[in-house]
């Protein structure tokens, strides 16, 4: 079984490698920053609940924060992948963007892109 600190700093690593701050995750899952923090760092305990929220806010599978840290991240659609700089550089931005409407607006114009 991994530890609370283990498992936060995979979820601190994730966090940094799409450029999030913890005031933003904090926002997505519904806790203050502090709270962030503390589970960053090992200090409080994390609900499978709160994993999960933590999961879906930082784009991963759950499974991430337990894997042994050779694994590759697993999409939410069960796929391996090592994002590129590109897709690095669009979720730094991506986690910068506040507002449901705004990220929406983001989604949907990926969503077009992509459609070609």
């Amino acid at each position: 079984m991994l530890s609370s600190k283990i498992i936060g700093e995979k979820i601190k690593f994730r966090r940094q490698d799409i450029g999030m701050s913890q005031e933003r995750l904090a926002e997505l899952i519904g806790v203050s920053f502090q709270q962030v923090q503390r589970y960053e760092n090992g200090r409080n305990k994390i609900s499978v609940e709160r994993i999960q929220q933590i999961a879906e806010a930082l784009s991963v599978q759950v499974a991430n924060f337990f894997a042994d840290g050779s694994a590759p991240i697993i999409s939410e659609l069960g796929e391996e992948y090592t994002p590129s700089s590109e897709e690095k550089t669009l979720l730094k931005y991506f986690g910068r963007v506040s507002g449901k409407a705004a990220r929406q607006f983001v989604i949907t114009a990926a969503r077009l892109a992509a459609k070609g």
